[in-house]
């Protein structure tokens, strides 16, 4: 499966200048390089020789990697930043990293911008500077941040996990926003800020919706900012995946982010250290061989992803094959000869 996937990508998903889906800047390289060296590519292979010099040219005097036109500033930065560490064995990378991490502290909703921690945007990033914070957003930069070598409890993480706790459906002393109560069922949404917003809608109460994606996202970043398990909002956010366990649909929100989805699925259960799950019914999960069995029956002949819905452009069979990677990389088997068990 793994190895039909980056054949792919090397015949047909990557451009002469090493590139993959270039009109999306260097964000979707990035993504789809970090899942390529996870299974065992090293920096000098060919396909990801050429994908490290491209991002290289993105490479701002201000320490970022970044289009210089872009918005996306902080999510095109966190992504090279994981992506330069998995290719950073003989230390090649050392000082840009040292500058990215400065860039996206610096770029990080705080007081050097004017905003305390009562503001709901507080610790957030959005995706770029003085663009809305989201936790999609926040959770790349926690991790990006703990990849770098910063360890949970660095003040830009801790500000981050301010911004997260308001991002759950939780009341609690973490979290006093006026959403907390009106669907407090321990899952996450997009965003407190500016208004709130959840891309699964509101509830009649006028609460935000939490869904799949987001609330993997939420608990993960949690874990990485050292939150234990018997803390009061990662209990609420398992409550809430024992009761929407599911690898069919991106819960809340159908097929919409699906790969996405796949992703911060197993990066959160991993985080967890989970072996198995057990749902609401006392059923047991090994999510990890059934994710891969659900990424085998999703897999298009020619070794892809793709999903038909194609929001948030995972239409795009680099982007999608990228998550795939990045999520198998948590499920890796035991035994090498099993990789690629389902071809």
């Amino acid at each position: 499966m793994v190895s039909r996937a980056i054949r792919y990508l090397a015949t047909r998903g990557q451009a002469a200048d090493g590139s993959f889906s270039r009109f999306s800047g260097p964000g979707v390289t990035a993504l789809v390089t970090t899942g390529i060296l996870r299974h065992g590519r090293t920096p000098d292979d060919p396909v990801v020789a050429r994908a490290l010099a491209y991002l290289e040219q993105f490479v701002q005097p201000d320490g970022g990697i970044y289009r210089e036109t872009t918005v996306f500033r902080n999510y095109e930065t966190c992504l090279a930043m994981l992506c330069f560490v998995e290719a950073n064995q003989d230390g090649r990378y050392d000082e840009l990293l040292e500058r990215a991490d400065a860039f996206v502290k610096g770029i990080q909703w705080g007081e050097q911008h004017g905003v305390d921690p009562s503001d709901f945007a507080y610790g957030g990033a959005g995706y770029g500077k003085h663009e809305r914070p989201d936790l999609s957003n926040t959770s790349f930069l926690i991790e990006a941040l703990r990849a770098v070598g910063n360890d949970e409890n660095s003040e830009a993480i801790q500000r981050a996990l301010i911004f997260v706790s308001r991002t759950q459906n939780l009341e609690s002393e973490h979290n006093t926003t006026p959403f907390a109560t009106k669907n407090e069922d321990g899952g996450f949404y997009y965003t407190p800020a500016a208004g709130g917003s959840s891309q699964a809608g509101e509830t009649p109460a006028g609460g935000l919706r939490s869904y799949g994606s987001m609330t993997y996202a939420g608990l993960k970043s949690m874990i990485y900012a050292g939150v234990g398990p018997d803390d009061p909002r990662v209990q609420a956010a398992v409550s809430w995946i024992e009761k929407h366990y599911d690898l069919s649909s991106n819960p809340g929100m159908g097929d919409a982010g699906l790969y996405y989805y796949y992703h911060t699925f197993a990066k959160a259960l991993d985080a967890m250290g989970y072996d198995e799950f057990v749902d609401q019914h006392g059923n047991r999960h090994n999510w990890r061989e059934e994710l891969r069995m659900e990424l085998a029956r999703r897999q298009h002949p020619e070794g892809f992803w793709a999903n038909s819905n194609e929001r948030w452009l995972e239409g795009d069979g680099n982007l999608s094959t990228g998550y795939a990677l990045l999520a198998l990389a948590y499920c890796k088997p035991t035994s090498s000869s099993d990789d690629d068990r389902h071809d």
